[in-house]
């Protein structure tokens, strides 16, 4: 088989980016987009790099930002901005190949084997990163490699505006010295799993004992071993980014919470969000998770699955407040999330009857059968049992997610 040729283009800073496009005189200062400047909820999504320069980092809280450099620049998101520079940007993407696998709002992956046939992929790369540059003035970082592990972590290497290629052959130079934690899809957690296995860089992961960390890691070990060696055959799918595994939300509380009533009211505010949501992409799920984050930033996820799949609000805070009641000491909480998995489109999904659920299908029961009268007499498929209505999208006020793939139906 051929050698692919893959790029991954991840946009440089692209909140302050688009916002220092839109108004040049932010240009050259240091600038921040946070999800609410007033409050302590006002968590640092990106910076410029000016910003960065002076300490700045994406998670920072807003008060914290601001002792840190005072003259920062903060700003409230504007997503109707950055998806309309999404699109622009996957359209000129779109222009060299119909090969072209959305990541995020502001990165993707491009199979471009075909078009490096008659064009260098450096002289292609340098091309598209100044058509983005020139025509959005937009900085980018583009990786070249023979798979989309390479290009991710190549795209990395150089940043902001860096072309970089990365070869299977550098990987014992440029790759395995540096720390686990490092690699792209290796998270802290797993790191300090590795770690306890005497795994410390990624050289250490490539020669490791594959059933050793298949016993500690499952089948999540095997394949961190693969990417650690550049093994890697995952094709770029325009298609990929719709398959959705999980739909959630959460929110940082404007300060230490303790107060019953409120940590309710927002588990019942996340609830119907991710109900929308979920509405929206016309899914349910089996899994329900929460995210618990308390005052001193320790992390803790309850979760139950289910024997039939859950959409509805009520269905999703019931569940959900109740595993937080259950599992509370009281002490003070920062952030809230919840998270539907396993999710299935709802047209796929059959229920299993219970003591819980029989009423409701014996109440269905004149309408099948009349359903079948009205099929006999006049054939199979004579009458449905109803037709999906598309949602109306709603604009996202507090999310940084997938919003924009409404931007990739078309």
């Amino acid at each position: 088989m051929a050698a692919r040729i893959i790029f991954h283009l991840d946009m440089n800073s692209f909140y302050a980016s688009v916002e220092q496009s839109h108004n040049p005189s932010l240009k050259g200062k240091p600038i921040a987009v946070a999800g609410n400047v007033k409050e302590r909820r006002g968590i640092i999504v990106t910076s410029s790099y000016e910003a960065r320069a002076k300490g700045i980092y994406t998670t920072m809280n807003v008060g914290e930002a601001k002792r840190k450099c005072p003259e920062l620049l903060l700003l409230p998101p504007d997503f109707p901005k950055y998806r309309a520079a999404s699109a622009a940007i996957f359209s000129i993407l779109r222009s060299y190949t119909d090969l072209v696998e959305p990541v995020s709002i502001d990165e993707g992956y491009l199979d471009v084997t075909e078009r490096s046939k008659s064009q260098h992929p450096l002289q292609l790369a340098e091309e598209i990163q100044e058509r983005i540059l020139h025509e959005l003035d937009l900085p980018c970082s583009i990786g070249i490699a023979p798979n989309k592990f390479l290009a991710k972590t190549a795209s990395n290497m150089k940043k902001p505006l860096g072309i970089t290629i990365l070869r299977i052959r550098e990987l014992p130079e440029l790759l395995w010295p540096q720390e686990v934690v490092t690699m792209h899809g290796v998270g802290e957690k797993t790191a300090k799993k590795l770690n306890g296995l005497q795994i410390f860089t990624i050289g250490d992961l490539a020669q490791a004992d594959e059933r050793l960390l298949i016993r500690n890691l499952g089948k999540n070990g095997a394949r961190l071993i693969k990417r650690a060696n550049g093994i890697d055959s995952r094709p770029v799918d325009p298609n990929a980014i719709f398959d959705t595994k999980s739909v959630g939300n959460s929110t940082t509380l404007p300060r230490d919470e303790t107060e019953y009533y409120i940590l309710k009211e927002t588990f019942e505010k996340l609830s119907r969000s991710v109900a929308e949501r979920l509405k929206v992409k016309y899914l349910a799920g089996t899994t329900v998770t929460i995210q618990i984050r308390n005052f001193d930033w320790q992390n803790a996820s309850r979760s139950k699955t289910l024997r039939n799949a859950v959409s509805q609000a009520d269905e999703i805070f019931e569940i959900a407040w109740k595993l937080f009641t259950e599992n509370w000491d009281e002490t003070p909480v920062r952030l809230i999330g919840i998270t539907v998995s396993n999710v299935v489109d709802q047209s796929e999904l059959t229920q299993q009857l219970s003591l819980f659920n029989f009423e409701q299908h014996i109440k269905d029961e004149p309408i099948l059968e009349l359903v079948d009268n009205i099929e006999k007499k006049f054939g199979k498929g004579a009458i449905k049992r109803g037709v999906r209505v598309k949602s109306k999208s709603y604009a996202s006020k507090t999310s940084f997610s997938k919003d924009f793939l409404e931007d990739h139906t078309n």
